[in-house]
């Protein structure tokens, strides 16, 4: 038969070629778009490296900013407890001195009520011993029948008083 005998011709033929195929494909992908593909990977990690490290920089930029901030609101909220207790201590040193001139007036009028109630007290007495030193000098003349001046009785009046 001679189809099998020229099977060993055109295994050899096929083998061939499918060893030059497989070449060209190896030294196709592995020269020519093998180096483009690593260079795509090769930029793309450097770039993920750079934004990584933007990313880090950027965070370190904002915990320092944040660092200044926390300070900044430490030092204005001191500065505001500071002014608070400024304000607190002048409120409370008006407030006494208000309370003081009130005190003060207050004292004014009260000693000013006292005095008047003193003058109309010792002018109440007055005219008391005066109304008594007239009943006595007439009691004493109704009664006793004795004639007695009105400043003997007004003594008298004031004695008893003192006494009683």
């Amino acid at each position: 038969m001679p189809q099998i005998n020229q099977l060993a011709l055109v295994a050899y033929s096929q083998w061939f070629w499918l060893l030059l195929t497989l070449a060209l494909i190896y030294f196709g992908i592995g020269r020519a778009m093998l180096p483009k593909i690593q260079s795509t990977v090769d930029a793309r990690e450097a770039r993920i490296a750079a934004d990584l490290a933007g990313a880090e920089q950027a965070r370190s930029d904002a915990d320092a900013t944040e660092e200044a901030y926390r300070l900044a609101m430490d030092h204005s909220r001191g500065e505001a407890m500071k002014l608070t207790a400024a304000a607190k201590h002048e409120g409370a040193r008006a407030s006494e001195a208000r309370s003081a001139a009130a005190d003060a007036a207050n004292q004014a009028r009260l000693s000013e009520a006292s005095a008047r109630i003193r003058a109309a007290s010792d002018k109440a007495r007055a005219e008391i011993e005066k109304v008594a030193a007239e009943m006595t000098q007439e009691i004493v003349g109704k009664v006793a029948g004795l004639s007695v001046s009105i400043d003997e009785a007004a003594a008298a009046v004031r004695t008893g008083v003192a006494h009683g």
